[in-house]
């Protein structure tokens, strides 16, 4: 198909209709701009407000003279004008539609052509208003609104491209979606709301007594959930017959939920009802930060974050950093799987322990917050959990997906665990291959890598399982498989990891044994709820140890940092390397070793990392290289290769970093050699890997010029507000949005 839009006929001008001409008319994208419609008066407005350029007194005419026609017509009214228009046509016109239901409209043309033309994409825009007639067109109507074609098998790629550029240049976003599910989409989110909102103010209009004052007294969220019911009658009926089987599935979904919430009111059900209210709550802010695009989802990947790092300046002062991730991705699986309530302090509410909260959300369980950190988590017990309604989507998180697949692999449902574009990179053959040696049936996609696909009802048997490489997560999972397996679970790694599982289970009363480097549960016993106080994130605190460590008159103070023995190779290697540091007020909360944390300049050296301190402080080796950089000779890492199979290649994405940045460092396939360096400024790339963007933060402290540091998005994953709290410490760091 070749084709250039010279001319544009829009069949119908109303309210869409009306605004996408006027929007065409300014923008000039589709040549002249000529309009239709069965009222004249309409054609006659438009003409004399500038909503079109040319009125069309004879629609047989003008549409076999257009390049382009919009269908802006009533669903009900689509395939007669079809019918009047079809054999008129050209076979490189390119034809669409603005329904908001699109198998009636793809039923209708079939119909009305022998051959499906290939120039004919149905669409739909997501926009409108109360108002209707051309005199209420506004060309800024799709600005930052979404705009869904619905292509078909005969559909050409051109005609897509065309009409991809056409939506765009009214400013709206263009989706693809198919017919079907559009339709179900579509009957969920508008149609289904319109037909309550009727529904009630109809139902409350009948009342024979007191049908005054309900609506004198009506408070704003009446009126705001009612609004919608001020729309034209007439095309709501028409949407109802156009998309009937859609909506009735829908209307069936909400009255059964309706009636659960009835019987949990009538019997004073207060956990039903609270779970009801909660995972609404939860639902209404997650698609607020959807559209704001903030939330953990497919939309993240579109923020587009830069952070621009000054050189210099010292750091000072007392600070707390955010809860531990680890733990808290833990407090929320555990105390799902509790008999009881557990209460949660410190509770980190960034993106990825967020996705965990919101997986256990979408299997049954009811959870309070969070709120400044507190959570209340209702546990539904080992065996409560049920089967989500989709997918369960995890973000960036690699925690939550690996975790995760060893609770799900033992349940009765199936499930389907995905995440977004970088954690889609990761291997996920780690934790598949021995739960498919316990029995479970799990597929990945190529490569081992996600989505996770996992069946459900297969009965696990426990093993012995000695780990090939040292990872916490692979240990947690097999651990929590092993909850549900029949016999002892048990599993030794190569080298210390961290231990957080093991500990928070035996916190909430189950029993683990540790023998040396294998630790080993066995199935059928309970969880008991308990109080988690979560400290502070020693991976999230080294940003900020390694600040104070490499800058002139630093004197910093870090509060309540979790010094789990697994968690403490940062330390031990920045001691190793010089720095003056010291663990103020020591003590246990909740099982879990803490302290303060302070940190006073001094002359790093260079050192060769013990090995056995590798699996320690595998999180903290961005950070790391940082310090071995402003360090005084040659810092080896050796033993870190699990560093290339991170969120990043963090040993590559470092590497390239530093030498734009002027440093003398090579990596090697486990690691890098690094000579202390004089850094300069320069432009670094992220590769959207929270820990790289953090760690060139604080480079830019012994940089001499500015470093702009891209694709910064996922620091909300590990640390919200870390550019607010650098800045409070004493570096020059903006972000950027954009």
């Amino acid at each position: 198909m070749s084709i250039s839009i010279k001319k544009t006929l829009i069949i119908g001008l109303g309210l869409i209709g009306g605004s996408l001409a006027k929007a065409l008319k300014m923008n000039r994208q589709c040549g002249q701009i000529i309009g239709f419609d069965r009222n004249s008066d309409e054609v006659k407005i438009g003409l004399e407000t500038g909503v079109i350029d040319v009125a069309a007194e004879n629609l047989v005419e003008a549409a076999s003279q257009a390049d382009l026609i919009v269908l802006a017509v009533p669903v009900k009214a689509m395939e007669k004008v079809l019918v009047d228009i079809a054999p008129f046509i050209a076979e490189n016109t390119l034809i669409t539609d603005v329904g908001s239901t699109k198998g009636n409209v793809v039923e209708a043309a079939r119909r009305v052509f022998s051959t499906m033309p290939s120039g004919f994409v149905p669409g739909h825009p997501i926009a409108g208003s109360e108002k209707s007639g051309v005199v209420a067109a506004d060309e800024t109507l799709f600005v930052n609104h979404n705009v869904i074609l619905t292509p078909l098998a005969e559909s050409s790629s051109k005609a897509v491209i065309l009409l991809t550029k056409m939506w765009e240049s009214t400013g709206a976003e263009v989706l693809v979606m198919a017919v079907d599910k559009h339709d179900e989409v579509l009957a969920a989110t508008s149609h289904l709301p319109h037909m309550l909102a009727f529904s009630l103010v109809d139902t409350l209009a009948q009342e024979q007594d007191n049908n005054t004052d309900i609506f004198r007294y009506a408070a704003g969220g009446f009126r705001d959930f009612t609004r919608i019911a001020g729309s034209d009658p007439t095309m709501w009926h028409d949407i109802c017959l156009a998309n009937k089987h859609a909506l009735l599935a829908q209307l069936d979904r909400y009255t059964a939920g309706l009636a659960k919430l009835r019987a949990a009111i009538e019997c004073g059900d207060s956990e039903s009802m609270l779970g009801t209210f909660t995972r609404a709550k939860a639902a209404r802010e997650h698609f607020s930060k959807i559209l704001s695009g903030t939330a953990y989802s497919q939309h993240m990947s579109n923020l587009h974050v830069t952070f621009r790092a000054q050189p210099g300046g010292s750091v000072n002062g007392k600070i707390r950093v955010p809860g531990d991730k680890s733990i808290s991705h833990r407090s929320i699986m555990l105390g799902s799987l509790a008999d009881g309530v557990t209460e949660v302090s410190g509770f980190l509410e960034g993106e990825d322990s967020l996705a965990t909260l919101q997986a256990f959300r979408d299997m049954g369980v009811v959870i309070e917050g969070p709120d400044d950190g507190n959570v209340t988590i209702y546990g539904v017990g080992v065996n409560g959990l049920q089967a989500p309604p989709g997918p369960l989507y995890v973000g960036n998180s690699g925690t939550s997906m690996r975790l995760l697949s060893g609770l799900l692999a033992a349940q009765a449902f199936d499930t389907e665990l995905s995440g977004d574009e970088s954690l889609t990179k990761r291997p996920m053959g780690r934790v598949a291959d021995p739960l498919r040696l316990m029995g479970a049936e799990i597929e990945t996609a190529e490569n081992g890598r996600p989505p996770l696909k996992i069946k459900g009802g297969k009965a696990l048997k426990g093993i012995h399982y000695d780990m090939p490489m040292a990872s916490a997560q692979v240990k947690s999972c097999l651990l929590l498989a092993g909850l549900y397996a029949e016999g002892e679970t048990s599993v030794t790694e190569p080298a210390p990891t961290r231990d957080h599982t093991e500990r928070m289970l035996t916190g909430f009363g189950y029993p683990v044994e540790q023998v040396g480097a294998t630790a080993k549960v066995k199935s059928g016993g309970h969880l008991q709820a308990t109080r988690i106080d979560v400290p502070a994130d020693i991976s999230s605190a080294t940003f900020f140890l390694v600040a104070a460590a490499i800058c002139p008159d630093s004197d910093l103070t870090i509060a309540h940092v979790g010094i789990n023995p697994t968690r403490i190779g940062i330390i031990n290697i920045l001691r190793l390397m010089g720095a003056n540091l010291e663990l103020l007020n020591e003590r246990e909360v909740g099982g879990e070793p803490v302290a303060d944390i302070r940190v006073r300049y001094a002359p790093l050296k260079g050192i060769h990392v013990p090995e056995d301190q590798v699996p320690l402080a595998i999180d903290e080796f961005p950070a790391i290289f940082i310090a071995a950089v402003c360090a005084e000779g040659t810092t080896t890492v050796t033993g870190a290769e699990e560093l290339r199979v991170k969120e990043s290649d963090r040993i590559q994405a470092m590497v390239d970093g530093l030498k734009t940045l002027g440093a003398d460092i090579e990596g090697t396939p486990d690691g890098a050699v690094i000579q202390g360096s004089r850094l300069s400024g320069g432009v670094v790339e992220s590769h959207d890997d929270h820990r790289i963007a953090m760690a060139f933060t604080v480079a830019s402290l012994r940089s001499s010029g500015e470093i702009t540091i891209n694709d910064c998005a996922n620091v909300a994953t590990s640390f919200p507000g870390f550019v607010e709290l650098a800045k409070s410490v004493g570096l020059k760091v903006e972000k950027e949005e954009g």
